[in-house]
């Protein structure tokens, strides 16, 4: 198995996430029932519904590819959650420009790239309760798998794993962002529809590679 993700891989894996994601539409809204206005299942099925259209143009590469898909989600849903998701493929598309496949230590640089832009735009760290709880481990671990010189398949692995605990560590956090930091402990117990919605960008991007 080659030991980096081509272009058709890449885009299998963004296929694969907005149909999850579309799919995932009501479950994302009731989690943000109860850490803010419960419409964030409907701003990312707009979101990755307009992902889906730009997946059927032609893309030169996968920076062109991702940027395409970031830029559709910008110019489609309004807020910080079209924001950051937006920010966070096109961020990571600027760094594979030209690209025809990536390997471990792109996807780090990308990813990191994508992080300190989202840090940057919506000042959020780990332990806020928004996506960064699930996107800063993930790429810290990315991070450590490349300088171990690991294999894609089980670094990937690692890192859905990561994104995974960052997701449950935001159940008994309590809001710091948006409408859910009005909402104080009554977020207590739920976790964050964002960084639900990372973790399974990783968890997906992880299967992707054994396509």
């Amino acid at each position: 198995m080659d030991d980096k993700l081509s272009y058709l891989q890449v885009r299998t894996f963004l296929s694969k996430l907005a149909n999850q994601v579309i799919q995932d539409k009501d479950r994302l809204n009731d989690l943000d029932a109860a850490c803010g206005d419960g419409d964030f299942g409907t701003s990312m099925y707009v979101a990755f519904s307009n992902v889906q259209k730009a997946l059927e143009e032609s893309h030169d590469g996968i920076g062109a590819l991702l940027t395409s898909c970031g830029l559709s989600i910008l110019s489609s849903v309004g807020g910080a959650s079209g924001a950051l998701f937006g920010t966070f493929f096109v961020e990571a598309g600027k760094q594979a420009k030209g690209k025809k496949e990536v390997d471990l230590a792109d996807l780090a640089m990308m990813f990191d790239t994508s992080l300190k832009k989202i840090q940057t735009r919506g000042a959020a760290k780990v332990g806020d309760k928004t996506l960064v709880d699930a996107l800063e481990p993930a790429v810290r671990s990315l991070q450590e798998t490349e300088r171990a010189k690991s294999k894609l398949a089980p670094a990937l692995g690692k890192t859905a794993t990561a994104a995974e605990l960052g997701l449950e560590s935001t159940k008994n956090l309590v809001g710091k962002h948006g409408k859910s930091r009005y909402l104080g402990e009554q977020t207590l117990g739920h976790p964050d529809p964002g960084a639900y919605v990372m973790a399974l960008v990783f968890r997906i991007l992880a299967e992707t590679q054994n396509v």
